[in-house]
């Protein structure tokens, strides 16, 4: 959908005020679950939902990019019958989401190793992305057996082998390199990073690409965000001043600032 489509309550809000990359940690299914007295699996089938309705406000809104932290590789930690239900719900999206993900233009690609996800699961997960690689609509990022400094660790080596092979000079290696060889090569970093649960932590998430991403938090738990949750969110971030290291824009010599996020 145009991004000139915009619901009520964001239309005060210009284009170049709004996020044009937005990631996200999805905490909490498990203590919303607990808290209510109900298994932690529970929160994770949820926490799906969520998964579902934002991204279809995102795709609606016309956001340019959604990156979402579905499972870090230190998740892998947790009791085994947590992890087979969530390798299960993975699969399982990949089947039933289909049909949503081409009705919306979603253009898919997953993010993290492919070590240690079940072969059935990345059946699924190929032939989703393959079957959206035509796609010209919002990219749907999808952090798998992810984490930040693995990401870096393998972007090093692949940097050092080609040094060793003589295809790079070490002096002619530069910020630009490092990003080519990471798992988002190609993509635009995010403007705005969203964590539900109250955590004050990146917990690993993008460590790289979020040197200048605004940090939203929410105490709500995953399954309880909603899209009213995500206009909140997208209104806080146009209300910032995005510096870059720098001044704000307006005049430089008396300090007068002019807000602006970009």
């Amino acid at each position: 959908m145009s991004s000139s489509v915009l619901p009520e309550i964001l239309a005060d809000i210009p284009h170049g005020r709004r996020p044009r990359h937005i990631a996200m940690i999805m905490d909490g299914n498990g203590r919303w679950a607990q808290r209510r007295g109900l298994p932690r699996i529970e929160g994770h089938r949820r926490g799906v939902v969520s998964v579902r309705r934002t991204t279809e406000e995102c795709a609606r809104l016309g956001l340019e990019q959604l990156t979402l932290y579905c499972l870090s590789s230190e998740n892998w930690k947790r009791p085994q019958p947590e992890i087979d239900f969530l390798m299960h719900l993975l699969e399982q999206y990949m089947i039933e989401e289909r049909s949503t993900i081409m009705h919306n233009d979603l253009q898919v690609r997953m993010l993290g190793r492919r070590t240690d996800i079940p072969t059935h699961v990345l059946r699924e997960l190929d032939k989703t992305v393959e079957m959206s690689a035509a796609n010209c609509g919002m990219k749907l990022n999808l952090a798998i057996n992810y984490g930040g400094r693995a990401e870096l660790v393998d972007a090093v080596r692949e940097i050092a082998a080609e040094v060793a092979d003589g295809h790079i000079r070490p002096m002619a290696i530069s910020e630009s390199t490092i990003a080519e060889h990471l798992d988002t090569a190609g993509l635009d970093d995010p403007d705005l990073l969203i964590r539900t649960a109250g955590e004050m932590r990146i917990s690993n998430f993008l460590l790289w690409q979020i040197s200048y991403a605004e940090i939203w938090v929410t105490d709500k738990c995953w399954p309880e965000f909603d899209e009213q949750t995500l206009h909140e969110a997208i209104r806080n971030f146009a209300s910032r001043s995005r510096k870059f290291g720098g001044l704000e824009r307006g005049d430089r010599q008396t300090g007068k600032q002019v807000t602006g996020n970009r």
